[in-house]
């Protein structure tokens, strides 16, 4: 909700601070499917599965190559967590640090106590990705930085535990599995994207 009034404050190049709670829902209104839930999960007006994958906030405001940009997850790594709120206060610019929020809307399997052990399986399971965009970083060092380890866990296992996924399983199996494939393979790209960036800003930035 308001991504235009977002993107118009971040693309003004003030020196301004926003922190991004992505619960992947409307969830203040109801939980209703955004853009930003990913495909396959069930929301209000998505019963079925959402079939469209999520909007990538973070590599929109990236493309304006000065915004700070940066995808957190407390409960995955505290200490990137931390470096990322710090260099996006000390950024002289616009900054977005986008955060993994595990929401009610989710169905959580242990409930929302266990939020910060749904983030580091999050990140294990390549569902959420965590990486840092410094436009001010020192010249000839890479101003992007991809915090986030290629996935060990298993995706469908992770979305498996929250209802959001799994009701679509034990109401249309068929439908379930076509989406949970295209998400898997949408998360796989996602971070394959991710690693051609490291590249793509050495070569741009360190002359690599």
């Amino acid at each position: 909700i308001g991504f235009g009034g977002l993107d118009h404050v971040l693309a003004q190049n003030q020196d301004v601070n926003v922190l991004v709670f992505d619960t992947e829902v409307y969830s203040n209104t109801g939980g209703q499917a955004s853009k930003s839930t990913p495909t396959g999960a069930v929301a209000q007006f998505a019963a079925s599965g959402k079939i469209t994958k999520k909007k990538d906030l973070a590599k929109i405001a990236m493309s304006y190559g000065y915004i700070y940009v940066a995808q957190v997850a407390m409960g995955a790594d505290y200490n990137q967590c931390l470096k990322a709120m710090k260099e996006a206060e000390a950024y002289n610019g616009p900054s977005l640090v986008i955060c993994y929020a595990p929401c009610i809307n989710h169905g959580i399997k242990g409930g929302l106590t266990i939020a910060q052990k749904v983030e580091k399986e999050a990140v294990q399971a390549g569902y959420w990705h965590l990486f840092r965009f410094n436009p001010a970083a020192p010249t000839g060092t890479n101003p992007f930085t991809l915090d986030s380890k290629a996935p060990t866990g298993d995706y469908k296992e992770f979305m498996m535990r929250e209802v959001r996924y799994n009701s679509l399983m034990r109401a249309n199996p068929e439908r379930a599995n076509v989406l949970f494939d295209k998400a898997v393979a949408n998360s796989k790209k996602r971070y394959e994207d991710l690693v051609g960036l490291v590249e793509y800003y050495k070569k741009e930035y360190c002359g690599e």
